[in-house]
């Protein structure tokens, strides 16, 4: 039998669960996925907290370096450009000790930076998976400020790139606005066979989600107007992450005299969101801005009727009047109105929940996992 070649790849990010949000799952979900005897990852990621600094699991390596960082869900631009040094200087030392043949950067910035300058000196070949926020104009209430200073920097990172991939359409389209290179589309995948389903039942009362970030682009502010309409109607509510915007979201809720019914298990571990959205029915996202959102391929693989604004891939996720609804972002008495259609119908949510799981096969995870085998065998075979 032919010996075929073990590809080292280096992961550079500054998310890496329990650090980060959707696109930091996207990342750990890929790694364990392909790590293998055929591919071996070394992933350099942030420390935070009393996470192990280093920990080595078969053919996938963990480091985590001190980078300033203060929040598990969130990184400011001191903590990014922390990261970017520190990331450099350990990946140069990583590259001549353990020989990895791509640097895998995920998101532009910061890791992009840490890859390219490292590649440059190095000449290892990089390629850069872009997730959305690290584009000018993908989450402008965090970033538009961050890009009016390092926008003509980034622009190194993605002509000297191998290969630049995006999570979904709407985020190319936003870098070709900058960028004049060649952009790729993989989108985000699930594993659906880590939902283990007893029943598709509704619960007593119907359940609503919301997860993800307390911050403007996921407009978590809107959430309690939105439930505020609903109070004639049996449902509660569990709204799972963290972010600063989480005190005025509990104001509100209590302003609306909703606390009985809405609960703040905070930002938990990914087994326990796996665990909580089991329980659920609803998976609201009132949204602003997303790209292709971890957070709707889970409520599909999980099993749950669909709630989210008409941006980015929200679109790819819903079939219209099956398993949910689009509605323009920011339209408070639209998600009402969707949430009310469904809580009064136990009928056709439990369709709707059905509809949800099938459609997840959609996003299976081995065809995200098979494209990006593909993209390190053309970078090796200089197909690019």
């Amino acid at each position: 039998m032919e010996n075929i070649p073990t590809i080292k790849i280096l992961v550079i990010s500054h998310e890496y669960p329990p650090i980060g949000g959707g696109g930091g799952k996207v990342i750990q979900d890929l790694c364990e996925g392909i790590a293998s005897d055929s591919y071996k990852f070394y992933v350099l990621t942030a420390h935070w907290n009393d996470l192990p600094k280093y920990k080595e699991s078969g053919n996938l390596i963990i480091e985590r370096i001190r980078s300033h960082r203060t929040q598990a869900y969130r990184a400011d631009l001191f903590a990014m450009a922390c990261f970017v040094w520190k990331s450099f200087w350990r990946a140069l030392q990583i590259i001549r000790k353990w020989h990895p043949d791509i640097i895998h950067a995920h998101f532009a910035v910061p890791g992009g930076a840490s890859a390219a300058v490292a590649s440059l000196l190095t000449h290892t070949p990089y390629m850069i998976t872009v997730h959305g926020g690290d584009v000018p104009g993908g989450a402008p209430e965090k970033t538009k400020k961050w890009f009016r200073f390092i926008l003509p920097f980034t622009q190194f990172i993605w002509k000297k790139a191998k290969r630049i991939i995006t999570v979904s359409q709407q985020t190319r389209q936003l870098a070709y606005a900058q960028y004049p290179v060649k952009i790729d589309v993989i989108p985000n995948g699930i594993d659906t066979t880590r939902y283990l389903h007893t029943s598709l039942e509704i619960h007593e009362p119907p359940c609503i989600m919301y997860i993800g970030r307390f911050s403007p682009e996921k407009n978590a502010l809107l959430v309690p107007m939105i439930l505020s309409h609903l109070g004639d109607l049996k449902w509660k509510c569990v709204m799972i992450g963290d972010g600063p915007q989480m005190a005025r979201v509990q104001s509100l809720i209590t302003e609306n005299q909703l606390n009985d019914r809405v609960k703040f298990p905070g930002w938990i571990k990914p087994h326990e969101v796996d665990e909580a959205l089991l329980k659920c029915d609803i998976l609201l996202m009132p949204s602003l801005r997303e790209g292709m959102p971890m957070a709707g391929l889970q409520g599909l693989a999980s099993g749950l009727a669909l709630v989210m604004s008409d941006i980015g891939a929200c679109p790819d996720m819903i079939n219209l009047e099956k398993n949910g609804f689009l509605i323009k972002a920011g339209d408070e008495k639209g998600y009402a109105n969707a949430l009310r259609t469904l809580l009064s119908d136990p009928k056709k949510l439990l369709r709707y929940k059905k509809s949800s799981l099938k459609k997840a096969r959609e996003f299976d995870i081995e065809k995200v996992f098979d494209a990006y085998k593909t993209v390190y065998q053309a970078i090796l075979e200089g197909k690019v």
